[in-house]
């Protein structure tokens, strides 16, 4: 396949086993984790988890990425379709609340495959989640629609200057402003069961960055003038991880830093949900590709 799925639209050349892409990455899906997670928001988690499925690589390179070895180093397994519809068959066997898919974009297609060979197989698909860094293609969305229940995207940098230095991707509030408003388009106001559990909508995540609260305030007033009642959950879990070298970002945030971001986010009066201070720990980074990590 000639890829553009993403908003780079390399154009590039992708073969069953190797990528000449910006992510590197081959046609064939390579999935790090296929495990139960109980660390998502609590719409996504519930009381017994959300079956997450990680993907290997991604359009991005942010340079604080808390799962370096798969998100930049495409550390994975190969999966056919089949195989990740088997795989969802036993999460939902283990009880799971949803099903997450997470930085899948460059797999689109074989994901919307896999789903639907689970449909022809069998009748209880809980909601499917679309979890991504938001530096989505409307056109790749547009493919989704139908298929994913409740979007799952960050929002992180505002300016072209942070996007290009932290993601190596100066449109990247471009690219996702526009994608997060077509996710709303097909979602719409956020459905929830009697458990809480969202089973359509979508719920939009920002990560608070040491010394770039501005940034954060700017997107949290975007979220609050062009999408009204849509949940955002405000995450304070930065650690600098995956060797980050940027000046700024080699430290957690500061309290100070979080109440500033907390307090404007009460102001603006959005839905959505705190992150407790203890998410700062690589305790909750999970592991990749080992005979455990597959259920």
């Amino acid at each position: 396949m000639e890829c553009t799925l993403c908003p780079r639209r390399c154009g590039a050349l992708r073969t069953p086993d190797a990528g000449q892409g910006f992510c590197q990455l081959p046609e064939t899906m390579l999935i790090a984790r296929i495990q139960p997670h109980l660390w998502e928001e609590p719409p996504i988690s519930g009381t017994r988890g959300t079956g997450a499925i990680f993907f290997s690589g991604c359009t991005l390179r942010c340079a604080y990425c808390q799962n370096g070895d798969i998100s930049h180093r495409n550390a994975g397994r190969p999966f056919s379709a089949s195989d990740l519809a088997d795989s969802m068959r036993r999460l939902v066997d283990a009880g799971m609340h949803t099903l997450s898919f997470i930085t899948a974009t460059p797999y689109a297609p074989a994901v919307i495959e896999a789903v639907d060979l689970y449909h022809q197989r069998w009748s209880d698909c809980p909601p499917l989640v679309w979890n991504t860094s938001g530096y989505e293609s409307v056109d790749t969305l547009r493919l989704l629609e139908g298929v994913i229940n409740v979007y799952l995207p960050d929002l992180k940098h505002r300016s072209e200057a942070m996007g290009r230095l932290c993601a190596k991707a100066p449109d990247y509030f471009a690219r996702a402003s526009e994608a997060i408003t077509e996710m709303v388009r097909q979602t719409g106001t956020p459905v929830y069961d009697a458990d809480g559990i969202m089973q359509r909508g979508t719920l939009i995540r920002h990560l608070i960055l040491p010394g770039l609260t501005g940034e954060s305030i700017a997107l949290l007033d975007w979220v609050a003038e062009h999408l009204p009642g849509i949940p955002v959950s405000l995450m304070r879990q930065y650690i600098p991880m995956n060797g980050v070298s940027i000046k700024g970002l080699d430290r957690p945030i500061t309290e100070r830093e979080y109440r500033r971001v907390r307090d404007h986010m009460i102001a603006l009066e959005l839905p959505g949900y705190l992150q407790e201070p203890e998410s700062a720990s690589e305790d909750f980074v999970p592991m990749f590709c080992r005979d455990e990590s597959y259920i």
